[in-house]
């Protein structure tokens, strides 16, 4: 009985357990976006926490193009003003309104929720794209060098371990309580006034593979990922994007925290400006995932590739981020490592 199973033609099925895993990912891309039936391009409310430069900005303009009511919100009021006024270049001008604001202050975010409140009456999509950089190895940050060796470190002084520590409050202030502010401001109004509420969180694939030189930006943004998926489950009727990019082209690194006073950031990756992902082609992702109501995304998609093996064969994974970012604490780890360069 067996052996007459055994001639039987298994093509047919190992073609269709083959093509259903692509047969999913094309019903995902190619449907129709769902949102866009609930509220058309032109209805929708767009608060974009962050619009006065990078990504923030370029999101403003192609929400700008769609027809959308859009608030731009950022804590400098010269560059404010230019995005607002290239927004109103690209749609009627009524439908632009901006705020000057900090995300972590819980007043300016209360400044911002009235003035929607009063012009259109609520929000539909509230955009957080506000954080700080931070570029240097946490023992640089906390004046510590290595020997030439790379065998010995100094102890660090009590200043500048107080220097350290300011500086992570900092990034703690920008990458985790301007979220933080903006969750519990924004959560309720979403929640009373929109017929399809969506929230995108823009973080950073720093935040779930870990980066030398990146140690206080990767956890201040690590936190605000964990405490939006969180939310995510406790608020089930608002559709939570969390969105991590890798390296983005723009001056994001020109305002690192951890500059030291007087001083021009040092930064240890290639130029992002030609090798990091094109602002532009990360708006439109955004807007696209916050369409189809997505859950997390990664850009670019083999990132997700770096995150499983991180846990299958971390060792080769945090090699290749030193390599990545030029890092080298033991100067003996290179002879070790060069047979896996690919």
């Amino acid at each position: 009985m067996f052996d007459s199973l055994a001639h039987l033609n298994t093509a047919p099925v190992t073609l269709a357990l083959g093509a259903l895993p692509l047969g999913l990912l094309l019903f995902r891309y190619l449907r129709p976006a769902p949102r866009l039936t609930q509220i058309p391009p032109t209805q929708e409310r767009v608060l974009i926490l962050g619009s006065t430069s990078g990504v923030g900005r370029t999101l403003a303009h192609q929400y700008a193009k769609r027809g959308a009511r859009i608030c731009l919100v950022g804590r400098r009021e010269s560059m404010l003003q230019e995005a607002a006024e290239e927004c109103r270049k690209l749609c009627e001008s009524d439908r632009v309104l901006c705020v000057r604001g900090d995300c972590a202050s819980v007043e300016d975010m209360a400044k911002v929720r009235d003035a929607v409140i009063k012009e259109w009456g609520g929000i539909d999509t509230l955009i957080i794209t506000a954080g700080v950089s931070a570029l240097q190895p946490l023992m640089t940050v906390a004046g510590v060098t290595a020997s030439k060796d790379g065998l010995s470190l100094p102890h660090a002084t009590a200043e500048a371990t107080n220097r350290a520590v300011s500086v992570a409050k900092t990034a703690i202030h920008g990458n985790f309580f301007g979220p933080y502010v903006a969750a519990i401001t924004f959560i309720p109004l979403l929640t009373s006034c929109s017929t399809s509420p969506s929230i995108l969180l823009l973080s950073s694939v720093a935040a779930i593979i870990p980066a030398p030189t990146r140690t206080l930006y990767a956890s201040t943004k690590s936190a605000s990922l964990i405490l939006f998926q969180a939310l995510a489950i406790e608020h089930p009727r608002i559709s939570f994007v969390s969105f991590l990019p890798a390296t983005i082209e723009g001056d994001f690194r020109a305002s690192a925290v951890d500059t030291p006073p007087g001083s021009s950031p040092v930064i240890h990756e290639a130029d992002p400006n030609k090798h990091g992902l094109r602002r532009e082609v990360v708006a439109t992702r955004c807007i696209q995932a916050i369409d189809r109501k997505e859950k997390t995304v990664l850009m670019p998609q083999y990132m997700r590739i770096g995150h499983i093996l991180y846990w299958i064969w971390p060792a080769y994974v945090e090699w290749r981020a030193r390599v990545k970012y030029n890092f080298r604490e033991n100067p003996l780890e290179s002879s070790q490592m060069d047979k896996w360069t690919l």
